[in-house]
Parts: C-alpha cells; structure tokens; sequence
C-alpha cells in the first residue's frame, strides 16, 4: 500500500490549531481594494475558523 498523501493545495490554504481546529483567512482580499471602506478590509485581514462540516473535509485533505 502506498502512504497516504496530504493535499499540497490544501496545505497551503488551512492551518491546524493548537486544539485541533482548522483556520482560514476570508475571502474577497485579492484586489478590488479601492471600493471596500478601511473597516472592512481590516476584517478581511483576520482569520477565521471553518464550520464542522467543512473541517471534516479538510482534515482528511492535510492528514491531522
């Protein structure tokens, strides 16, 4: 049997906390900036975490 690989895309884009919860950053950041007031775009620099049904998915993706 071969090992099992993590997906190298998601492992890029997840982060595992300390607990085991799985974090995020938001999304609409790329460009676009000059329309979005300073409030919003200072939200948009915080991380979130995924909801459970979405984390399940994603912990089989990067293997914790």
């Amino acid at each position: 049997m071969p090992k099992i690989r993590s997906h190298r895309g998601s492992m890029k884009r997840f982060k595992k906390t300390k607990k085991g919860k799985i974090k995020r950053s938001r999304a609409y950041t790329g460009h676009l900036k000059e329309k979005k007031s300073s409030k919003k775009k200072r939200i948009l620099r915080k991380s979130v975490l995924l909801n459970k049904g979405d984390a399940k998915r994603i912990k089989k993706l990067i293997s914790v």
